[in-house]
């Protein structure tokens, strides 16, 4: 009898230890959308890079770049590395004309950290939708740390006729999860 309680007992621990995330659960938000760390551009909205969503080992991240960031890349490189004019120019007509978008997503187990998981819909300040990727390329999440597995994706953005804010939403079909970020697109 004592085996069965010992036993139960360091199950329930076990799983509360896990801490896995219950799907469906809607992310908190912050009050005012907070400048992200990592990029000028990007705003977040829901709270996923604290010490809960750690915990929740559900973490996604964005990073936006503009096409005028991404031409001085290629303009420096070409100094840099002394390209030749025709590999400048393939690299230039490769440069996405509304910028680029890195989704970064952390979960725990390799499987989980599949982006095809992942869809992109982008949003203007009318709700009018500008962009919409339903799944992103599809592939297994590498180690980071301790039991956490990242997978990262950079995909062609929207060009906009006008600089302005446009609300990025992900979502994720696994854990039934919506982040939201704001764009300040260039």
């Amino acid at each position: 009898m004592k085996r069965i309680i010992l036993l139960a007992a360091l199950l329930t621990c076990t799983l509360a230890a896990s801490a896995q995330y219950m799907p469906g659960k809607p992310r908190k938000k912050y009050m005012v959308a907070k400048k992200d760390e990592e990029c000028q551009y990007v705003l977040n909205v829901t709270k996923n890079t604290d010490e809960d969503a750690e915990v929740d080992a559900c973490v996604t991240r964005v990073a936006y770049r503009p096409y005028a960031d991404l031409l001085t890349e290629i303009d420096a490189l070409k100094k840099i590395k002394n390209w030749a004019d025709t590999t400048y120019q393939r690299r230039f007509s490769q440069l996405p004309p509304g910028g680029e978008l890195s989704v970064t997503m952390y979960r725990r187990g390799s499987a989980n950290a599949d982006p095809a998981l992942l869809s992109v819909v982008a949003k203007d300040k009318e709700g009018k939708e500008v962009f919409n990727l339903p799944a992103l390329e599809a592939g297994n999440g590498r180690f980071w740390n301790r039991d956490l597995y990242m997978s990262k994706r950079t995909i062609p953005f929207v060009k906009t006729e006008t600089p302005q804010d446009l609300i990025v939403l992900i979502n994720d079909a696994k854990t039934k999860q919506t982040f939201e970020y704001i764009v300040k697109t260039q």
